[in-house]
Formats: structure tokens, sequence, C-alpha cells
């Protein structure tokens, strides 16, 4: 009896170190797993092939995208419908203001009146537009082309000279030298003459003079047109490589194309004709019968 009770707590005893043993090597099992576990990046294996390339990287950040790069100007045209603020300070088409009012009411008129809504000033506060006809639009969009066309682009240099129509012929040859020297280094070249009260010369006819001399090479970048005193003004710039190339193609046409001299008589189809003249119209069908005869006969 006292054997079968040793046996007994003996395998109790048994029993209860296997299940701490199992306990304690469980915990430190788990702890060496998650020691052990390696990174995504540490597995990953560099191709021997490709060399690292190290660089900043720019974090991405909404707020701070559109603090640093700025807004992109709209094109000046019809808004639609579509306007996300509330209230607008509004201009009619003739030019007059109809002060502020809300962005429902703005709607409203454009729609009675058959007019288009046109952002003018965004900034301002509260923003400005302005209703405008279709015909209203298209004219301001070829005023703003012409002039952002006549402007110098950024790294091309305008030169700018201006004198009277009065000017004397050789004070003008010294002038279209310079413009000549300014084209030949491909510079803009504004013009700028004055009319004065006494003078009756034609100013665009002057302009096409001072670009005759220069006409291998310069054509309008503006046209001459009048502004404001009596002046008018217009700008030159020097040929692209295509407009040489069909002007001087243009230029051998011309010279190609033989001229008549106007005192020379024309040449006529007619038998018998010869360039002093020819003979009379009796003369000449009898010559004609004649030959007829002859041929029949032989």
């Amino acid at each position: 009896m006292t054997a079968f009770c040793l046996m007994k707590i003996l395998r109790q005893a048994t029993r209860n170190e296997n299940r701490f043993t199992k306990r304690f090597c469980g915990t430190l099992l788990a702890k060496t797993t998650q020691k052990k576990v390696f990174s995504q990046s540490s597995m990953v294996v560099p191709d021997p092939r490709k060399t690292a390339v190290f660089g900043l990287t720019k974090p991405f950040c909404t707020a701070e995208k559109s603090d640093t790069e700025p807004k992109r100007k709209a094109a000046f045209g019809s808004v639609g419908r579509r306007i996300p603020y509330r209230i607008l300070h509004v201009i009619n088409e003739n030019g007059e203001s109809l002060g502020n009012m809300h962005r429902a009411e703005a709607l409203r008129l454009m729609d009675q009146h058959n007019l288009k809504l046109v952002l003018l000033r965004e900034n301002a506060e509260p923003p400005v537009y302005r209703l405008m006809t279709g015909k209203q639009i298209h004219e301001e969009q070829l005023k703003r082309a012409e002039k952002k066309k006549a402007s110098p682009k950024p790294g091309l240099v305008q030169k700018e000279l201006s004198f009277s129509s009065t000017i004397a012929k050789n004070d003008l040859e010294t002038k279209t030298k310079q413009i000549a020297q300014w084209i030949e280094k491909k510079y803009h070249v504004k013009i700028t003459i004055k009319q004065t009260k006494d003078s009756n010369t034609d100013m665009f006819m002057l302009f096409d003079q001072i670009l005759k001399t220069v006409s291998e090479k310069a054509t309008y970048l503006s046209k001459p047109k009048a502004i404001k005193d009596g002046a008018s003004t217009c700008i030159l710039r020097h040929m692209s490589e295509k407009e040489l190339k069909a002007h001087q193609k243009l230029e051998k046409q011309k010279n190609s194309i033989p001229r008549t001299d106007e005192n020379e008589a024309p040449k006529s189809t007619f038998p018998g004709c010869f360039l002093g003249g020819m003979y009379p119209l009796r003369r000449e069908a009898k010559l004609l019968l004649g030959r007829e005869r002859f041929v029949w006969k032989k």
C-alpha cells in the first residue's frame, strides 16, 4: 500500500514537472522567435548589376504644394454657371457697375439678357465679374493675344526708336542702318513715329519704306497702328528660317518671270506677222488663198 502511494506521488510530480517545463520552454521559444524576426528590408537582396542611387526625396503634402506653387491663371472667357464665390461685384455689358450681389442674382441677369459671365479680377474682395456678349469676349481675346504677341519674351531684347514724321532723308537712312544692325542680331525693334502738325506725311507708307530696306531678313511682329496723340507704332522682328526660305523662293519666282516692254508690239499667231507689224488683212488673205491653190495643184 505504501509503495502504491509513493508511485502515485511520483507520477503526479512528474506530470507537474513536465507542465512547468513546457510552459517555461514555450515562453523562451516565443521570445526568441520575436527577437529573430527579420525585417522586410533586410531580406531584400541587392542586385550587384545595379548601382545604388542616393537622393533627397520630397514627402507628399498637399498643403505645402498649394503654398509653394503659384496658381495658374485662367484663360479669359466665359465661366459658365460654375461660380465658387457667393458674393460678386458685377459689371454690365456697357461697363457700368451693378454693385455687389449674390451669385444667384448674377446668374438670373445672365439668363435674362442672354449674356455670359466673365471673371475680371479674382483677387479683389469681392471678385469682379462682367456680363459680356460673345462678340465682346471674342474682341477682348484678340486684343489680349495681340498684346501678348507684341510683348517681348524672356531672353529676347527689344530696342525702341522714335522720330517725327518730318525727319530728314539723311537721318532716316541712319535710323534704317541702325534698325538693320539690330535685326541682324535678332532683336525686336519698336518704331514710333510722331505726326507733326504741319506734316502731311503718310506714316504707314513711311513704315513700309523702312521695312523695305530690311525686307530680306525682317517682317512685322506687330503691324503699324495709330496710338494716342497722333503717333503710330509698329514692331519689327527677324524672320524665322522657314520664313526666310519661303521669302527667297518667292523672290526667285519673281526674277524668273520675263518682263514685257510696254512699247513692244504684241506677237500675233496669224501667218505673215512680224515683230514690227503685220500685212494688211486683204493682202494676207490673198497670200493664204494662193498658198492653198499651190498646194492643191501640186
